[in-house]
């Protein structure tokens, strides 16, 4: 007799475990209602599971990542030097001040506009802007509803991984003062 996948000589794994499987090959973020309608389980039942892989993460070289409703299982940031050391990458190129202080500025006001950063800032965001969407740090991520529709930037599954953040909600209050840098040093402040 030939074992079906889910036979009694072969049950079928618990959802966290289908989760984790399908976030280690999925090559982009995948969201929780696609893990509830591929696993046939419920939003809750994939939002239980998640909190249980969290808690199994914790401390390991992986980690799950979350933004909105998108998961993404990737490296944990205190492992990424052996694994950059590993793949034989270095990372060369730094974010000017001005770049660190658009990308707080997106990190901590998304959903925002460039006239909006230019105004907090003070000064053209254009080409900073542009280095942050070409780096992959922030994207368009919609249009404001006003005049000339302009276009509303947010942070990145990118710039979570960059600065060692599973969620928004790790980012510190907005008034508090800066700790340590937790950033891979090629994304601090330089020249």
């Amino acid at each position: 007799m030939k074992d079906t996948p889910n036979s009694p000589e072969r049950p079928e794994l618990p959802v966290a475990a289908q989760i984790e499987a399908v976030l280690f090959v999925a090559e982009r973020p995948v969201t929780v209602s696609e893990l509830a309608k591929l696993l046939a389980v419920s939003p809750d039942a994939v939002e239980g599971a998640v909190a249980v892989l969290t808690a199994h993460f914790a401390g390991r070289g992986l980690t799950l990542q979350r933004l909105g409703d998108a998961l993404q299982l990737v490296t944990h940031p205190r492992a990424a030097p052996a694994v950059q050391r590993f793949l034989g990458l270095e990372m060369s190129a730094r974010l000017s001040p001005a770049a660190l202080e658009t990308l707080a500025i997106v990190a901590y006001r998304q959903p925002v506009t460039r006239g909006e950063i230019e105004t907090l800032r003070g000064v053209n965001a254009d080409g900073v802007l542009a280095n942050l969407v070409t780096r992959g740090l922030v994207e368009e991520v919609g249009r404001r509803n006003a005049v000339g529709r302009p276009i509303l930037y947010g942070t990145t599954f990118e710039f979570l991984r960059a600065f060692g953040l599973n969620s928004l909600a790790d980012l510190p209050p907005a008034g508090d003062p800066c700790p340590a840098p937790t950033a891979p040093a090629a994304l601090g402040a330089g020249s």
